[in-house]
């Protein structure tokens, strides 16, 4: 079948317990929110805009299980920020799984990798080391790495940690392959991290999945040769959604790029075109969602928004009315399901948004769970075909899929690979306008450990700053060797 047996049963059970209840509204998803702390700036992204990025501002362990709890959402999603920041996160994790969730950790992959070394250590067996010796013959352990790995101490053996299972999934971010996923995370090397942490995570026996956001410029012929290369890797599953313009973004996009918003997300037209193949994607790749969002996707079918269906929960409480937009925060659930005005929100029975915040949305948080908890007899037998049908095969890894998905930094053809060679030779000591602390993100490991990766505050003056060299190096006319 196309998904697994276990988490399908217990959303289908989730969603016939509460229509026999007589429940309207209900969660589904829990977007779980425990810090906005990020060590990216993705363009696009207003998150790290909207809230403090201090990481003082952090949900407390007891108040985020305390949250699952209360909605009862079958699935949740930990995001953020970066979630792999959050102090306390192998614990919330464990938590969760207690709690018989189903546990995604959204993360941009570039601490993966240490949090993996971290269970190995915790874990370590002549199993382990089997597996270990092929990382390190894969680089994508190092020997000094290695050793410590074997030779755990007693913290190291004691510590909590995330584990393989069935229940949980590392959702990693990939926008698209190596040149246009490192520009829109604003910093180099971030795709062959995500890569390199997919890799190791196969190996290990966890469960991966991706999310991508799709943008104005992002080509489509580009996004099925994602999909082949992630599938080549043996990802699981796909998730996929439109950018588009809500408030924080929207704001940040101007006052810090000073580019034009419209120039970057996606119409409700935009999306339908970009979207067109959608359907074929899901017969050829293994895309989380239903046939009817694919169908909404793709402008065969109009849905209603169900954000109540995917609560936000962050540092204020419950954010409403969406994931996207915010118009207050509540106490509970519970209240914010009484008090919000729903109908105020989402769309029409026409496709024309209610709000004018939602005229362009059609974001997975808002549309999916409509598709999802349709009664409709349809929707019930695509759904039910969809999910119980075969796995789309895996695409073989060619040498060939390799090349086509490093396509930037790694070949010297980075977004910024003209700009740095302009500063390198004009301005003598500038650095890159994506580093953190000095440094850039190392190209093999490192990252993860702090020393080029470190938690962004949200001050990005240093940046914009040598953002600003740049633009000046991009006007000097660099002499060919």
């Amino acid at each position: 079948m196309r998904f697994p047996l276990a988490p399908t049963a217990k959303i289908a059970r989730h969603i016939v317990k509460n229509k026999l209840q007589g429940n309207k509204k209900f969660a589904m998803v829990l977007q779980l929110e425990p810090l906005h702390t990020c060590n990216l700036t993705c363009t696009g992204c207003g998150r790290i805009r909207e809230y403090s990025t201090s990481l003082k501002d952090l949900v407390p362990l007891d108040q985020c299980l305390a949250a699952a709890a209360e909605c009862d959402a079958p699935m949740i999603s930990i995001c953020g920020g970066e979630p792999l920041i959050y102090p306390k996160i192998e614990e919330l994790v464990a938590g969760l799984l207690g709690q018989g969730r189903l546990v995604y950790i959204c993360t941009n992959g570039v601490f993966m990798r240490k949090k993996m070394r971290e269970y190995m250590a915790a874990v370590y067996s002549p199993e382990i080391e089997a597996i270990l010796v092929r990382l390190v013959a894969e680089k994508l352990v190092t020997e000094k790495e290695a050793e410590t790995i074997r030779n755990p101490d007693a913290t190291a053996r004691q510590k909590v940690v995330i584990r393989p299972s069935q229940w949980h999934y590392w959702n990693v971010h990939v926008d698209g392959l190596e040149y246009t996923h490192d520009l829109i995370v604003e910093r180099e090397g971030v795709f062959k991290e995500c890569v390199a942490a997919i890799r190791m995570a196969k190996h290990l026996g966890y469960q991966i999945a991706t999310n991508t956001t799709v943008y104005k410029e992002t080509d489509t012929a580009e996004l099925e040769e994602m999909f082949k290369f992630l599938s080549s890797l043996g990802v699981d599953g796909h998730t996929i959604s439109p950018g588009y313009d809500y408030d924080a973004a929207k704001k940040d996009m101007v006052k810090r790029l000073g580019k034009d918003p419209a120039a970057f997300f996606l119409t409700r037209d935009l999306t339908r075109n970009k979207f067109r193949d959608i359907e074929r994607w899901g017969d050829m790749f293994t895309i989380f969602g239903t046939p009817g969002y694919l169908e909404f996707l793709a402008g065969k079918r109009e849905l209603a928004c169900s954000a109540w269906a995917v609560p936000t929960y962050n540092v204020r409480g419950w954010k409403a009315p969406c994931y996207v937009m915010t118009e207050g925060h509540y106490k509970t659930y519970a209240e914010m399901l009484e008090k919000v005005a729903w109908d105020r929100f989402g769309v029409d029975d026409k496709g024309c948004g209610r709000d004018a915040r939602c005229e362009n949305c059609m974001m997975h948080s808002g549309f999916e769970p409509t598709a999802a908890l349709s009664g409709g007899i349809r929707d019930s037998w695509i759904n039910f075909k969809y999910n119980f049908g075969s796995k789309p095969p895996a695409f073989p890894h060619t040498a060939a899929l390799e090349k086509t998905a490093f396509n930037g930094v790694t070949i010297g053809k980075g977004h910024l690979a003209e700009a740095k060679a302009a500063v390198n030779r004009e301005l003598s000591g500038a650095k890159s306008a994506f580093a953190r602390g000095g440094n850039d993100i190392p190209h093999a490991h490192g990252a993860e450990e702090g020393t080029g990766g470190g938690c962004s505050t949200g001050d990005t003056s240093q940046r914009d700053a040598l953002l600003a060299k740049i633009n000046l190096a991009g006007k000097i006319e660099v002499k060919s060797e």
